[in-house]
C-alpha cells in the first residue's frame, strides 16, 4: 500500500493566471482524471470553471466538453 505523500486537500478559488488559497493545504484533485495535484505541481486550471487540471491535456478535454454543451 502506497503512503498518501500529498497530505490534505486545499480549497482554492481560481483566477485568471494564479489562484488564491481559501483554505490551506497540499493538493487539489483534477476535475476530470480524479487525480492529485500537488499544489507546487499545479500548472491548468479554468477561472470559469473554477476547476484544477492534472495536465494540458485534461484541460483541453473539459474545454471542448463544455463548449460542446455550449457552456464556454
Amino acid at each position: 500500500m502506497m503512503l498518501d505523500t500529498l497530505g490534505r486537500p486545499a480549497r482554492l478559488r481560481y483566477l485568471s493566471g494564479s489562484y488564491h488559497v481559501i483554505a490551506p493545504g497540499d493538493f487539489v484533485t483534477c476535475a476530470v482524471t480524479g487525480k492529485r495535484i500537488a499544489l507546487t505541481a499545479l500548472r491548468y486550471w479554468s477561472h470559469e470553471l473554477q476547476e484544477a487540471y492534472v495536465d494540458a491535456a485534461a484541460a483541453t478535454t473539459r474545454f471542448s466538453e463544455m463548449r460542446d454543451k455550449g457552456k464556454m
